[in-house]
C-alpha cells in the first residue's frame, strides 16, 4: 500500500501476543473436551454441543469486535486499547473454566462449560480480532505483510508446541495411578493458573512493542467512521464484504475445511493416548519436533510466495498438509507388517517426522491466508471508500467458528457413537474402538477438505492486482504517499 516498513523489534513484538491465543487454543483442542468427558464424565455428545454454542455465541461477537474496532478513536489508535483490555478477562475465565465447583450433576457441569467457554471466547475474541486488524494496519507492503504474518504464524505455533510439552512435564506426568496422566484431576488447577499468566504477558509485550507505532497508525485512521456502529450496518458491512470475489473464495474455503479440523480435533486427544499408544512423556517431543519445522517456515513463506504468489501457496500447503497428516493412519489402519507398533520409539520418531512436515507447510498456509486477508482489505476500501479490516477479519473469524461449532457436535456424536468408554486406561479400549477411532480422525474426514481447495481457486488478487489497487487508492488520496 505505501513504502513504510515495520521494523524487526515491531515484527516480533506483533507476532509475540499470538501466544495468547496458542495457549487458549492448546487449552481447548487437547485439553478441555477431555478434562470434561474423560474426568468429569460428561458425555462426549453433551460436551461437544456445550463447546459449539460457545463457537456459536462467540462466531457472532466477532463482526461486532471487528466493527467496534474499525469505528474506534482514541490517543492510543483504534486496536490497542482492545487488545490490553481483554487480557485479564481472559486469564480469569480460562481459569473458572477448568475449576468447575464441587459436587455439580452433569447437568450442571455442561451449564458451567457453556457459561465460561462463551466468556473464554468473548475475552479472546477482543483480543484476535483487533489484533489481525492490527497488523494489515501495520504493515503495508505486499510482500512484507507475509513476513508479518508468518512471524504471527511462528509464534503462536511456537508458543503451542512448547506449551504442551511443559504442561505434560509441569503438571501432567505419567503415573500407576493415571494413565493417561490427563486423568489427574488436581493438575488441571496449578496448569490453569500458569496459562493465564501465559496469556497476559503475551498480551502485554505485543501492547508495549507495538505503542510506537501507535502515532503513525491514528494518522493513517485520522477520519471519523463514515458510519456509526449499528446492527444495521454492521449487517450491511459483513454483506459487502461477501461481494468481494476473493472474499468469497477464501471464506467458503476455510469453512469446509475448519468443519472437518474440528471434528479431527475432537479425536486427536483420543488418538495420541488410544491410538499411538503414547505417554505424555513421549507425546511431548511430538510438538517439540514442531520447532524444526517453524525455522523450515521462515525459508518456505518468503520463497513460496514470490514463486507461485499466494494462492498456489495456500493451495500447495494445504494439500500436502492434508497427505502427510493421513499417511501414517492409513499405513496403521491397513496394518502393513512394516509400520512400527503402537507405542515404541520407532513409532514415535515418525510422528516427530511428520510434525516437522506439517508444521513447517501449516505455518506457511497460516501466515499466507492472513496476508490475503490483508490484501483483501485493500481492494474493499477501494470498493467501499472506508478500511475495515476489523469487519474482514471478523467475517473470516465467523466462517471459521460458525462451521467449528457443528463440527465439535459432530466429533462428540461420533466419539459417543462408537461408544468410546469415559475414563479409559490405556490399554482398556476394545481394538475394533480404535481402528474405528483412527478410521474416523483420518481418511473418513480428511477426504472431505480436498474439496475446499476449489473455492481457493476463484481467488484474484495476485502482486499485479495488489499493485493496481494501490495506485488507484494513493490516486483517490486515501492513503497519503509514504504513509
Amino acid at each position: 500500500m505505501s513504502d513504510q516498513k515495520l521494523s524487526l523489534p515491531a515484527m516480533i513484538a506483533y507476532g509475540f501476543g499470538q501466544i495468547s491465543e496458542a495457549v487458549k487454543n492448546q487449552g481447548f483442542n487437547t485439553f478441555l473436551l477431555f478434562y470434561y468427558n474423560q474426568v468429569l464424565h460428561v458425555s462426549a455428545t453433551g460436551t461437544g454441543i456445550a463447546l459449539a454454542i460457545a463457537l456459536v455465541f462467540d462466531a457472532f461477537t466477532d463482526p461486532i469486535a471487528g466493527s467496534l474496532s474499525d469505528k474506534f478513536r482514541s490517543r492510543w489508535g483504534r486496536r490497542h486499547p482492545f487488545i490490553l483490555f481483554a487480557a485479564i478477562p481472559l486469564a480469569i475465565t480460562f481459569f473458572l473454566l477448568f475449576n468447575p465447583p464441587q459436587g455439580l450433576s452433569e447437568l450442571g457441569n455442561v451449564l458451567w462449560l457453556v457459561t465460561f467457554a462463551v466468556l473464554v471466547r468473548a475475552a479472546m475474541t477482543f483480543y484476535h480480532i483487533p489484533h489481525l486488524a492490527l497488523g494489515a494496519e501495520l504493515a503495508t507492503d505486499y510482500h512484507q505483510r507475509s513476513t508479518l504474518y508468518s512471524f504471527n504464524t511462528l509464534f503462536g505455533a511456537t508458543g503451542g508446541a512448547i506449551f504442551l510439552p511443559l504442561s505434560y512435564l509441569l503438571f501432567f506426568p505419567t503415573t500407576a495411578e493415571f494413565n493417561p496422566a490427563l486423568l489427574n484431576k488436581a493438575a488441571y488447577t496449578p496448569w490453569a493458573l500458569f496459562s493465564g499468566g501465559i496469556m497476559i504477558f503475551a498480551i502485554v509485550v505485543c501492547c508495549l512493542g507495538t505503542a510506537r507505532q501507535i502515532p503513525r497508525l491514528r494518522a493513517l485512521a485520522a477520519a471519523p467512521s463514515v458510519h456509526r456502529f449499528s446492527l444495521q450496518q454492521l449487517l450491511t458491512e459483513v454483506r459487502q464484504a461477501l461481494g468481494n470475489a476473493s472474499f468469497r473464495a477464501i471464506f467458503f474455503g476455510m469453512m469446509l475445511s475448519t468443519f472437518i479440523l474440528a471434528v479431527e480435533g475432537v479425536l486427536n486427544p483420543f488418538m495420541g493416548f488410544h491410538f499411538w499408544g503414547m505417554t505424555t512423556e513421549q507425546l511431548k517431543f511430538i510438538p517439540l519436533g514442531s520447532l524444526v519445522g517453524l525455522i523450515v517456515s521462515m525459508v518456505i513463506i518468503p520463497a513460496a510466495t514470490r514463486k507461485f504468489d499466494k494462492k498456489y501457496t495456500l493451495i500447495g500447503s494445504a494439500l500436502l498438509v492434508i497427505l502427510n497428516i493421513n499417511l501414517p493412519i492409513i499405513l496403521s489402519l491397513s496394518g502393513v507388517s512394516w509400520f512400527p507398533l503402537p507405542g515404541s520409539s520407532t513409532l514415535l520418531y515418525l510422528l516427530i517426522l511428520s510434525a516437522v512436515v506439517t508444521s513447517a507447510l501449516g505455518v506457511t498456509l497460516y501466515a499466507t491466508l492472513n496476508s490475503m486477508f490483508a490484501d483483501i482489505t485493500d481492494e474493499h476500501e477501494l470498493e467501499v471508500g472506508e478500511r475495515r479490516e476489523g469487519v474482514i477479519f471478523a467475517a473470516r473469524a465467523f466462517a471459521v467458528k460458525a462451521t467449528a461449532s457443528m463440527g465439535l457436535i459432530l466429533g462428540g456424536i461420533l466419539l459417543d457413537f462408537i461408544a468410546f468408554p469415559r475414563g479409559a486406561m490405556m490399554g482398556e479400549v476394545d481394538a475394533d474402538i480404535i481402528w474405528q477411532l483412527g478410521f474416523l480422525a483420518g481418511p473418513a474426514t480428511s477426504v472431505f477438505t480436498f474439496f475446499g481447495m476449489f473455492f481457493y481457486m476463484g481467488y484474484r488478487i495476485d502482486q499485479a492486482r495488489h499493485e493496481a489497487i494501490t495506485l488507484a487508492l494513493v490516486k483517490s488520496k486515501r492513503i497519503p504517499v509514504g504513509q
